[in-house]
């Protein structure tokens, strides 16, 4: 990611989104290790039910790559999504004492359904270039999070959030970030000026879905219309 590229500009064009996410009460509760642990157990419902979405989207970045290396990238990246990220939200289920019932109960919030839709949308219908910087923040901004939450936290054994911290400050998913960054500045790269500004675009709107998904858990959203409908 040399001086100059796409991943450069756009990390720039966000700073201030990314410093608010990092500053955001939820991350700020979830390193000292005091945040609520209801407002925990939305944020990984909706959480596993992006990622169904986000494998989707990944998936389909796989089946679009016209390289061979970007395709198999994608394609673990999208196993990666429902594998292991399903066993993180399984042990914490376990550890809280959820129910299956307990689970079903949380309704996807408008933010999850509306960030989900939106990666899915970009899958089915904007070029491939720009779904791989739709997809990206959520390798990077988790990663960036992640790390920062390793290091305030690294002499504290005992978190009772070490596990999700461990996972997004893992090396083999830094590994998985810096080939989602170069895959995507490669494409940028190679495109015409009309799609690097549709990346860009993506890139910025999916960093705002990341600010939001994480307020979204703080507040534990809900539909504002619920009380007068029936699912």
């Amino acid at each position: 990611m040399g001086e100059g590229s796409f991943c450069t500009e756009v990390w720039q064009r966000t700073a201030k989104l990314v410093r608010a996410i990092h500053e955001h009460p939820f991350n700020t509760a979830l390193g000292a290790g005091t945040l609520d642990r209801d407002k925990f157990a939305f944020y990984i419902v909706q959480d596993a039910r992006y990622l169904e979405a986000f494998s989707k989207a990944l998936a389909t970045a796989s089946t679009r790559a016209g390289d061979v290396g970007e395709a198999a990238f994608y394609a673990q990246s999208a196993n990666t999504a429902l594998t292991a990220e399903a066993s993180l939200h399984a042990g914490y289920v376990e550890e809280y004492g959820l129910s299956p019932d307990d689970l079903s109960g949380i309704a996807t919030s408008p933010t999850c359904l509306g960030y989900s839709s939106y990666l899915q949308a970009t899958a089915l219908s904007a070029p491939y270039p720009v779904l791989a910087a739709a997809v990206l923040p959520c390798f990077w901004v988790y990663q960036d999070v992640g790390a920062a939450l390793l290091e305030r936290t690294a002499g504290a054994a005992d978190h009772p959030y070490r596990a999700w911290i461990s996972t997004y400050a893992d090396p083999a998913f830094a590994e998985s970030v810096t080939q989602a960054k170069e895959i995507t500045d490669r494409l940028a790269a190679a495109a015409g000026p009309e799609t690097r500004e549709q990346m860009v675009h993506a890139f910025c709107r999916a960093t705002e879905y990341e600010w939001m998904f994480w307020d979204s858990a703080w507040r534990q959203e809900t539909w504002p219309t619920a009380e007068w409908v029936s699912l």
